[in-house]
Formats: structure tokens, sequence, C-alpha cells
């Protein structure tokens, strides 16, 4: 299956750029942030092209970038500033450097208003949040995912207009479809998604996930048992769509339950994976620890209604992680769960109050007798996301309702 030529010409990033446009307006950093290849470099030259007559590019990953930066830290300062805009300074992979941290805030406090810095890295650049430096009030954060339906879909609507009627039958389209299809079978990564041929994807999975497991992370993290790291993470397609014990991993693997917990948020951490937290107010006898776990890349599980939950997921997390970094609002993703296995696969929260709730199902169109209950408990409409071609009907529950319809049609107007 190879992605058609419009398609490819789809694949432009206008909603990132979008977004870009209205951030780079302010004096802060801005720091892109997301999995390897997931076409950050390539989004960072758009914005160049959209936007700036002249920049200055420094790579982390090349030799001559390392000796630049030792020899002459401020080696920005050579670009032509014969242009009334101000200069763009892209530092790519930035976050391998052992003081990145003091450096950008060194020469924000120095240039700031002189220049405008973007910062891009494969690991996330927010974890110094939780470290002794500080850089707040100093950048913006930004998170690219691989490509979903929600961004090629080019919906109109803004968040707060989705939000206040997800209940909408959406346009059929065919060209959704497709796009589920490939997305399903090679990932949203790019290079996979555009080529759409399986062979390129079983050397491009083979390399991407080699060059992560026992390169990036092993140099960046210190683990040492990377053997024991790569079969935790050959065990977590077998995982997705139920809570996750992290004492049955240990068991499995052989190692402690903080190693095992360890391990998890380093996968989270370099964007292999994402985990969702339960949500528990109102809910009686609900599950309160145990975090679902879902990968970036989700065209390497087997189980078919796995790895259509996980794509949703990937869908949700994009669209409210995008929607929190613009400014939306706090925005958060959830399951929930309770003690007699009682679930609904996702739950959109703004400012820790429900907005949404999401079920998936590959075929079955009666609504979910757990949606039902709990959306009666916490009073927010419900989606039921089926694998069926042009589904869209509405259901009433109380004073709530429910629709279920065809999950690429609906997850293509996600703004």
């Amino acid at each position: 299956m190879q992605v058609s030529g419009k398609m490819v010409s789809i694949i432009e990033r206008n909603k990132y750029l979008k977004y870009w446009q209205e951030l780079s307006d302010s004096k802060e950093m801005i720091f892109l942030s997301g999995p390897r290849q997931s076409g950050k470099t390539t989004l960072a030259q758009n914005m160049i092209g959209s936007s700036f007559t002249n920049l200055s590019y420094f790579n982390y990953d090349f030799i001559e970038s390392k000796k630049i930066l030792r020899e002459d830290p401020y080696f920005f300062e050579k670009v032509d500033r014969s242009d009334a805009s101000l200069p763009l300074v892209i530092f790519d992979e930035i976050h391998k450097h052992d003081k990145w941290k003091n450096y950008l805030k060194g020469i924000y406090d120095k240039f700031h208003g002189q220049y405008q810095f973007l910062v891009s890295g494969s690991g996330r650049l927010d974890t110094f949040q939780k470290s002794g430096d500080s850089l707040a009030g100093r950048y913006f954060m930004f998170h690219l995912y691989p490509l979903t339906l929600g961004e090629l879909g080019n919906s109109y609507l803004s968040p707060d207009d989705f939000l206040n009627d997800p209940i909408v039958v959406p346009v059929f389209k065919k060209e959704l479809w497709d796009l589920w299809d490939t997305i399903d079978t090679f990932s949203g990564f790019p290079e996979p998604f555009i080529q759409g041929k399986k062979p390129f994807f079983n050397r491009w999975y083979k390399t991407y996930s080699r060059q992560l497991l026992y390169e990036d992370i092993r140099d960046m993290s210190g683990i040492r048992k990377i053997d024991s790291l790569v079969s935790l993470f050959s065990i977590l397609p077998s995982r997705i769509g139920s809570p996750v014990s992290i004492n049955n991993l240990a068991m499995d693997i052989g190692t402690s339950f903080n190693t095992i917990s360890d391990w998890l948020t380093v996968f989270d951490r370099f964007f292999l994976s994402f985990s969702l937290s339960p949500w528990t107010s109102k809910i009686a006898r609900a599950i309160k620890k145990e975090k679902k776990i879902y990968l970036m890349n989700p065209s390497i599980i087997d189980d078919s209604g796995s790895r259509m939950e996980n794509i949703v997921a990937i869908e949700l997390s994009r669209a409210t992680q995008l929607w929190s970094d613009m400014g939306f609002g706090n925005f958060n993703l959830h399951y929930i769960r309770n003690k007699e296995k009682q679930e609904v696969d996702f739950l959109i929260s703004e400012s820790n109050k429900p907005k949404l709730l999401i079920e998936t199902k590959l075929s079955d169109t009666s609504p979910s007798k757990s949606l039902i209950k709990f959306q009666r408990y916490l009073n927010v409409p419900g989606i039921q996301l089926v694998l069926k071609k042009n589904t869209a009907r509405i259901v009433t529950n109380d004073k709530n309702k429910i629709l279920i319809v065809s999950a690429p049609d609906w997850l293509g107007t996600l703004p």
C-alpha cells in the first residue's frame, strides 16, 4: 500500500505551522519536543521557509557542531543581521549536551529580544522542570507527534468549538479510511507512512528501535542492562488496552519493581510510549494506581482491537497535548476502570473536570454498558468509535447523548 500523491502533498504539517506562527511572535524560546523521526527537522525547515530569511542551525549530533559550541558558544552572532526580522537560531538535540540547561538559560538571558530561539529534541525537553535548574518563564513547550488523522483531516474547528459540541455527525470521507489503513499498517511516522511498503517499514523499524534502545537510551540514561530493557519493551505490545501491573512485568523480566518502574518512565521520556492515569473522581471502587501504556508506533501490535485502541490513544493524546501547548486550557487524557472491571477507554478532562468519554469497539454498534454507566455518573457527552464505514447514530442516555460513529471519520474532525 503506497500513499497517494494527494496524501503526500497534505503532509506539510499545516496545523503545526499555524501554531508555530502564533508562538513565534513571543520573545520566549520555543521548545519543540517529540519522537525521533516524527518530522521535527522537516517542520523546522518549513518554519524557516515561512517566516525567516536569516538563521543559524545547530545539531548536537554533528561532530562539527560540538566543536563549534566548545570553541564559540555565541556562534550565532555571525548570522546576517541586515534583514529587519529577528534571526532564528535552531538548536537540534541540544539536550544531549551535559550542561544544556545552563547554556540555554545563559544565552536567553543575554540575547532574548535579539534572536528567536527554537530548541528541538527527541527526548522530553520538559524533564528539567523536576530538577534543580529552571528555565521558568523563558520558553513555550510545543509537542510534535507522528502523523494523525486529526492533523491530516484539516479540521476547521477550534478546541472550544469541538468540546462544546463533540456530538457532531462527520462527513464520511474515503481518504480518511485510506489514512487510517496506512497508519494501522505503517504507523504515523512520516518515512514509512509515505513509503507505504512493508519491506521498507520492517527495515526502518529495525533501525529505529535499535537506535533508540541500544544507543540513545543507553548513552543518555546510563542503563547497562539493555537486553533486559529490550525484553521489557518487547512485552508491551501484548499489554496494550489493559492496566499494566508493574509487579507482573518485574516477574516476567526477573528484576525489581523499582527498576521496571524506572524503565517505563525512560520509554515515556524517549517517546517510545506514553501512559494514562486512571480517572477516579466520582467513580465508586475506581482503580487508582495502575496506568495504561500505549506505544507511539501502533503498527507493531498484533491484536487488531488493541491496535485500534492504541491509534485512538495517539489521536487523543496529540489533540489534548496540542490544545494545552497552545493555551486553550489545561487538558489531560485518562481512562476509567473500577474493581468490577467495568471500563471506558478514554476520558478527556479540562482543569480536572471531565469533558468527554470515548470508547473504542471494532464493530459493536450497541452502546457500551460501561459507557452508559459512567456517563450517568459524570454527566458528559460520550463517543463510541467503531471500525465500520458510514456509521453514525446518536443514542440518548438520560440528559446526555452518545454518538456511535466510524472512527476515522470522527477522528478526522479533531482540532
